[in-house]
């Protein structure tokens, strides 16, 4: 990461957590640039083609899956003071 980078991520850190979750939408959403938002039936043929991708995983086992108790353990381990 650039110093840039690392004081812009703190400046943003700090901001409120409302703040920081839009700016976060709108960063994700700048990733998407192959997609056109113009187009939906390109975003649902995008989202088909990820959900296709991501069920051969999950039956190949390359994807690890978690049971939703796993996830809220690891929500609650994440958010503990450090």
């Amino acid at each position: 990461m650039s110093a840039k980078s690392a004081a812009l991520r703190t400046e943003v850190l700090s901001l409120p957590t409302e703040e920081r979750a839009v700016l976060a939408v709108e960063l994700l959403a700048s990733l998407d640039d192959d997609v056109s938002e113009d187009d939906p039936a390109e975003i649902v043929l995008a989202w088909g083609e990820e959900m296709v991708r991501r069920s051969r995983q999950i039956a190949s086992g390359e994807a690890k899956t978690l049971t939703w108790s796993e996830v809220l353990e690891q929500v609650a381990a994440s958010r503990s003071p450090r």
